[in-house]
């Protein structure tokens, strides 16, 4: 095992699919032994009822050169959070990557739906499942990760801070599940900086996920066949992308500066100059406000 990380020890809460799996790949592309939870297993799925396994994402980190192990955690369970913390205490010594990266709510929102007519329960659970996790998550992490000086603990969402402020994210509760992390990133840089630490949020763009090609019926092979049906679509990313910007700040000696900050994937491919899979840059982000909110025709020349 060589790298930039090398001897590191990362932790990635919801790693199983998703932006979870391309950080978990990514730092172990880049040396590092990734601890990956999640709670669909080879012997028993989530109610999500998918294949992806959090076994196969330890095996992925691996086989990127890192060290992956794979430990099934619901982290809405206190003891199982716990004992998680205490097994890499026991294990490696240390922690120095925190990504929150846990979520599960894809079947429990709907579109554009008011909060006094969305399934209550379904709501509710969101937000356990969306926001309690990490708190909990958290709790238990950090005083490890606060053993040895400069630690980053990242709060994955979905969307920066400018652009939430100002606009309606599908539903109540997705809407204050998605802010909830953003603020998370902000108190956690307050309480983390000043103790030689840093926590930053960090949103992907437009991402190829397992879910999200599904959703367009083609593969990562073919994505680009979704663009008949939505043009748009052509700023996506793979989620390595958004690996590759944890990554990124996690091998930056200088990441201090970005404590408390909302982050992009497609921002930071500008400061650090890393890119895609396919040695593109995305920037979704910028594209949204710029071409797609603004109800111009799908043009990615210059953001990607």
């Amino acid at each position: 095992m060589s790298g930039p990380l090398e001897g590191k020890v990362a932790l990635v809460a919801g790693a199983t699919r998703g932006a979870g799996r391309g950080i978990a790949v990514e730092l172990g592309a880049a040396g590092a032994t990734v601890y990956v939870t999640g709670r669909s297993t080879r012997a028993r799925r989530s109610e999500y009822d998918r294949p992806e396994t959090v076994e196969d994402t330890a095996d992925l980190v691996t086989a990127a050169g890192g060290q992956g192990i794979a430990v099934p955690a619901d982290h809405l369970d206190k003891t199982a959070v716990r004992d998680l913390v205490d097994r890499i205490a026991g294990e490696q010594g240390r922690l120095d990557v925190l990504v929150n990266d846990i979520w599960g709510g894809e079947k429990l929102f709907a579109w554009d739906t008011p909060v006094w007519e969305h399934d209550l329960d379904n709501g509710l659970r969101l937000l356990r499942l969306a926001v309690e996790t990490h708190a909990v998550t958290s709790h238990y992490a950090l005083p490890l990760l606060l053993r040895h000086p400069g630690g980053l603990v990242v709060e994955v969402t979905d969307g920066t801070a400018d652009y939430n402020r100002d606009t309606y994210r599908v539903n109540f509760f997705y809407d204050l599940a998605k802010a909830s992390v953003l603020r998370m990133a902000f108190a956690l840089g307050h309480e983390l900086g000043p103790r030689g630490a840093t926590a930053v949020a960090l949103t992907p763009g437009w991402m190829r996920s397992e879910i999200m090609l599904e959703a367009f019926g083609v593969r990562e092979e073919n994505w680009r066949d979704a663009l008949e049906r939505e043009p748009h679509f052509a700023v996506s990313e793979t989620p390595r992308f958004t690996g590759r910007a944890v990554a990124a700040l996690a091998e930056d000696p200088d990441v201090s500066r970005f404590n408390g900050q909302s982050l992009s994937s497609g921002g930071l491919a500008r400061v650090y100059g890393f890119t895609d899979l396919d040695g593109s840059r995305p920037d979704a982000w910028r594209y949204l406000v710029e071409v797609q909110d603004a109800g111009r025709p799908a043009d990615v020349t210059g953001y990607r």
